[in-house]
């Protein structure tokens, strides 16, 4: 029976329809005015840009000029790339310009579509942000597309990592740039970790578009952004916890996957403390003694490390490291950790060398990060399945763009088969028939074991030439990816989201002319060459068509149906024939987790014999719903992520806005003395309560507290046993105490220096106590949700002692500034940068399993340098000094009494 909605749909169309609709009218007025763009001359076409330049200046919004402006840059991309954007382009165009989500299906030139609105709201001069899921990515379309921008008269600039400060503080200076989306997290979080507002190297945050933003605004959105710093050595204790495990039998612990979570059971706890008994690490009786803490926190590690994560799918394990494996793109995470000691329990695990754990130093979701955009956007193949989370989390449409040619691909129900073995050996039969009628096969696979299993298979079934692309090998991906198209072709390839590499028929001309022709001079045999080469191209996409087009076919279904529906979209791309089929079994992860033994009886029961598989609707239909509760449950963890970041958020945006403030106020005498006016009144109200005779004054205490506060011995004592004097009295002598020794200091320091000091003392105090407000807030968080078993709300909770926390921290800058300053001596004459902080790493965390998929290793910054790598003139250069160590800037004084700014008396 038809619904009535899908009745209404058939007559009006969709609410996605009507919207694709209204852009109508922008494009036709687009192309009424492609005539008049190409009698333009060259110059006369740049010439557009400072022309809307004026016009925006004038007060004309980007909407008023988007209808020119997109015309131009049309024309433009004729001229300098050869390649003209469709009507649906410009479509898609437009719906990111309003800051949505533009759903284009693979194949489509997203990256071209993303250059019309770049380049209309760079013109405002404000910066536009182009962000990609890894570095690959952002130098490719970097590099085409700044010829674009460049003709137009707007400079363009990208962001990788292992840049410095002054070229990342140029990237970001210019009007497009280009960057990933860890490295401009990661740019924020340490520009607030400055100490001089000319360090810091981004410049704002106006319009973003993200690609592929399902895999970066979803998918990584898990996982927080984290900066941290080293903490002691403790190698000896990782090796002794793990030589544990192995002693361990199945009964002892239980394991769920769905949850990625591991337990002792109560008899493996008996064991467990036995065994830490005779090592010496149990305190007390009981291994849940609070004193063992930290120890119930690493044997729990090393469960995991042994029960949870697999070497070749988790990570593998090169030159000595635990290399993480990205869970979405199957690409190796060379110098990214795991964190809170998982990476170390691997380590010990696996017999490599141990380093030493991190402690958080600066942290932020993705979702707080890209919701500072006044105007956020995105585009990618596989949007509409998340739209209620872009929606709820991020107030972003998602808007499906018409595809230029329809899809001609044929997407074939999943065959199930009951063993692993009957499944790949009807993948191989599958791989053969099509191989032989020079059909490209691009092979899925959801782990690089299973990648490398099926090469071993297709090697014993005799074939000689086929790609296995996955984490050991993506330093040649894009060209494998490239020339999967290729007839005959077979690829292998792990998780195929945000490669971003297009797959054409009969390979990429433009990937092959560059491999070919690398280092040949211009000339006729270059011209020759080149020519042979294109010919052959659409020689082999002839036979590719022939043939069917891409046959995707995958070996398992993925957790997220949008991965899945990600591979299936490499194939029809541009109206191209295509087919596609998913191999499933019911030993596959995904089937087993999710209860399948009813089915291996039932279908068992059905007569279901070897090598025969079941194909049926309702199979689809099962999966389907087993992957959106996976999703609706990642959904969940992200939400519930969000919520407790959004408490931190509030409380980092004031701590970050308050040392842009201290680092541009040029006199912070106001500041500080208001600082010093509440410790005091803090003091003698704590020692002198309201309406209590004098004989109940601590005097003493109160002597004792002035003395450690504010480095004054004032005779407090015989204050009081003066006759009539009121607490009003005593705190305004201590208060005039205070304001004279700081305005002596002052006076002997110099305003200038004693800015700079009075600077620096806060920026430093404010630092360490955010550092340690962070790892509080951490701990508060492993503990409240427990707080639900007493019926009260722990997400209030939290919110409630967060609060609590940030005060105390306001108290304890007040007196840690107060105390510094009023102790503080000069023991340089001219004011230099403070000292760097140490050693930094940056981390990607997971939210509840405590996996660090995405951090990475800093690349060095602030790390200790080596003396011939420090330049006298540059203390960025310098890194971690020793105090007592030569100070680099070469003056022959100890760094302490040199560079490493003051001392306390």
């Amino acid at each position: 029976m038809v619904s009535l909605g899908a009745i209404a749909r058939k007559f009006f169309g969709s609410a996605n329809d009507r919207r694709v609709r209204g852009y109508r009218s922008s494009v036709e007025a687009i192309s009424a005015l492609e005539e008049k763009m190409k009698a333009l001359t060259d110059e006369q076409l740049a010439a557009k840009s400072v022309e809307f330049r004026q016009e925006l200046a004038n007060g004309k919004t980007v909407e008023d000029i988007l209808v020119p402006a997109f015309a131009v840059v049309r024309e433009a991309a004729r001229r300098v790339l050869g390649m003209r954007p469709f009507d649906v382009q410009l479509t898609g165009g437009m719906i990111l310009n309003q800051g949505a989500i533009a759903e284009m299906k693979t194949g489509e030139g997203k990256t071209l579509v993303a250059t019309l609105p770049v380049y209309l709201n760079a013109l405002t001069g404000r910066g536009v942000h182009v962000v990609t899921v890894n570095d690959y990515l952002a130098s490719r379309d970097a590099g085409i597309m700044s010829r674009l921008y460049g003709f137009l008269g707007l400079t363009t600039g990208v962001i990788v990592h292992g840049l410095d400060d002054d070229q990342r503080r140029a990237a970001y200076a210019c009007d497009i740039t280009y960057a990933t989306n860890n490295e401009l997290g990661f740019d924020y979080l340490r520009d607030n970790m400055k100490y001089d507002r000319g360090q810091m190297v981004q410049r704002g945050h106006y319009f973003a578009i993200v690609d592929e933003v399902d895999s970066i605004l979803v998918d990584e959105a898990r996982t927080p952004l984290i900066i941290s710093g080293p903490l002691d050595d403790r190698s000896e204790l990782y090796n002794t916890i793990d030589s544990f495990i192995p002693a361990l039998t199945p009964e002892d612990y239980e394991i769920d996957e769905k949850q990625r979570s591991a337990n002792f059971s109560e008899v493996g706890t008996e064991k467990l403390e036995n065994l830490l008994r005779q090592a010496g690490l149990l305190k007390g009786e009981s291994l849940y003694d609070v004193e063992n803490v930290a120890i119930v926190h690493h044997i729990n590690n090393a469960l995991k490390a042994h029960k949870l994560f697999q070497r070749d799918k988790d990570y593998i394990v090169r030159n000595d490291e635990i290399v993480i494996i990205d869970e979405f793109t199957g690409r190796m995470m060379p110098g990214r950790r795991y964190s809170e000691g998982q990476h170390q329990a691997l380590e010990a695990k696996e017999k490599v060398q141990i380093q030493p754990e991190n402690q958080t130093l600066a942290s932020i979701t993705f979702q707080n990060y890209f919701r500072m955009y006044e105007k956020l956007a995105g585009m990618t193949g596989t949007a509409a399945t998340e739209a209620e989370e872009f929606s709820n989390i991020y107030g972003l449409d998602v808007v499906e763009v018409p595809t230029n040619l329809p899809i001609q691909r044929i997407d074939e129900s999943d065959e199930v088969y009951r063993t692993a073995e009957e499944k790949f050996k009807a993948i191989i039969e599958e791989i053969k028939a099509a191989h032989e009628k020079g059909q490209p096969v691009l092979v899925g696979t959801t782990s690089i074991e299973k990648s490398e299993l099926l090469a071993a298979m297709l090697k014993q079934a005799g074939f000689e030439k086929f790609n296995v692309l996955n984490a050991r090998y993506h330093e040649q991906e894009a060209y494998i990816v490239s020339q999967a198209g290729v007839p005959g072709a077979v690829t292998i390839a792990t998780n195929m989201a945000g490669r971003g590499t297009d797959i054409q028929l009969g390979g990429n001309i433009d990937m092959r002319l560059e491999r070919e022709l690398d280092g040949m001079e211009p000339g006729p045999e270059r011209d020759a060459k080149e020519a042979a080469i294109r010919a052959e191209v659409k020689q082999l996409k002839e036979k590719a068509l022939a043939a069917g087009g891409l046959y995707v076919l995958a070996t398992e279904r993925h957790e997220s149906r949008r991965i899945d529906n990600q591979l299936r979209g490499r194939s029809g791309r541009q109206g191209d024939p295509g087919r596609s089929k998913f191999y499933l079994s019911l030993q596959d992860d995904l089937m087993r987790i999710f209860g399948s033994d009813r089915m291996d009886s039932m279908l068992q029961k059905l007569g279901l014999k070897d090598g025969e598989a079941i194909v049926h609707p309702w199979i689809n239909k099962a999966l389907e719903r087993a992957q959106k509760k996976v999703e609706a449950r990642n959904f969940d963890i992200r939400k519930n992520l969000l919520k407790y970041d959004d408490v931190t958020n509030d409380q980092r945006k004031v701590i970050f806005e308050q040392r842009i403030e201290l680092m541009d106020a040029t006199d912070l005498t106001e500041t500080v003395t208001d600082m010093r006016h509440e410790v005091i009144e803090i003091l003698v109200t704590k020692h002198i309560p309201e309406r209590a005779y004098a004989e109940q004054w601590d005097a003493v205490g109160l002597k004792e507290a002035v003395l450690q506060q504010l480095n004054l011995d004032l005779p407090i004592q015989d204050w009081v046993l003066e006759e009539g004097i009121a607490e009003d009295d005593i705190r305004e002598r201590i208060t005039a105490a205070a304001d004279a020794a700081a305005k002596d200091r002052a006076e002997r320091f110099g305003a200038e220096i004693m800015t700079y000091v009075e600077r620096s003392v806060l920026l430093q105090t404010l630092d360490h106590l955010w550092r340690e407000h962070i790892v509080n807030l951490d701990h508060l968080r492993s503990v409240v949700g427990f707080r639900g078993y007493a019926q009260r709300d722990p997400l209030q909770e939290y919110k409630a002692e967060a609060f609590e926390l940030f005060q105390a921290l306001l108290a304890n800058l007040r007196e840690g500034v107060t105390a510094q300053l009023m102790r503080v001596e000069l023991m340089r004459d001219e004011p230099e940068a403070p000292q760097p902080p140490p050693v930094m790493q940056v981390h990607h965390l997971d939210a509840t399993t405590g996996e660090d998929e995405f951090g990475q290793n800093g690349g060095g910054f602030m790390a200790v340098a080596a003396p011939e790598d420090r330049d006298p003139n540059d203390p960025q250069t310098w890194g971690r000094v020793g105090r007592n160590e030569p100070c680099p800037c070469g003056s022959g004084k100890k760094y302490k009494h040199c560079h490493g700014a003051f001392e306390q008396a």
